[in-house]
């Protein structure tokens, strides 16, 4: 791996990262010489059940290929699982630099027949699990900043179009994806005197 690599040696947490495009998130990070923590519930798609399987395959196949990576199984819709996985990272390899909130459900419905579970959990997932592990991230890279250290941090969010421009059948989803992307950018607000983008 080339010395020039805009990602080798930075310690990179993605959500979601056992499947679809989180999981490609984590490979990419892995082979370009990021130390991933490859963080999947491992649930279905519709947020149901969990298997620690999803996010330790990835992390096996990051690792089979010459590159670093540790799974996490922790529930980033929870405050405390976020937490753990921010911390995951510090204490396994010494530090934090990306994080990628990727993980997501979909509880598809009209809006005349959705339930209120159907909205929460979706809006648990997405846009707390995004505050979450952006909230503990951000309060490390603070208090690097407040030592005198300097940082150049990512923090990278995914919305969606049906959040940009509405889809019919995703209330829910669309609400949380726009809720990240305007997350987002007061996020960016806040957080560029520390060194983080």
């Amino acid at each position: 791996m080339s010395k020039h690599n805009m990602v080798e040696g930075r310690v990179c947490i993605v959500t979601g990262a056992g499947r679809g495009i989180g999981r490609e998130y984590a490979l990419m990070l892995g082979a370009h010489g990021g130390l991933v923590v490859v963080n999947d519930l491992g649930a279905s798609r519709d947020g149901s059940g969990g298997d620690s399987g999803p996010a330790q395959d990835v992390a096996n196949e990051i690792k089979a290929a010459g590159g670093q990576a540790v799974a996490n199984t922790d529930d980033i819709s929870s405050y405390a699982g976020a937490k753990s996985i921010v911390d995951q990272a510090i204490d396994t390899f010494g530090g934090l630099d990306v994080v990628v909130n990727n993980a997501g459900i979909l509880r598809d419905r009209m809006l005349f027949s959705m339930a209120e579970e159907e909205w929460d959990s979706v809006i648990k997932v997405h846009l707390k699990g995004t505050f979450g592990t952006s909230r503990f991230a951000a309060e490390y890279w603070r208090n690097r900043s407040k030592d005198g250290k300097t940082n150049d941090a990512r923090i990278i969010n995914t919305s969606s179009v049906a959040g940009l421009y509405a889809n019919p059948g995703q209330a829910n989803y669309g609400a949380a994806k726009a809720g990240i992307a305007a997350f987002t950018q007061i996020a960016a607000q806040e957080l560029s005197r520390y060194g983080v983008t």
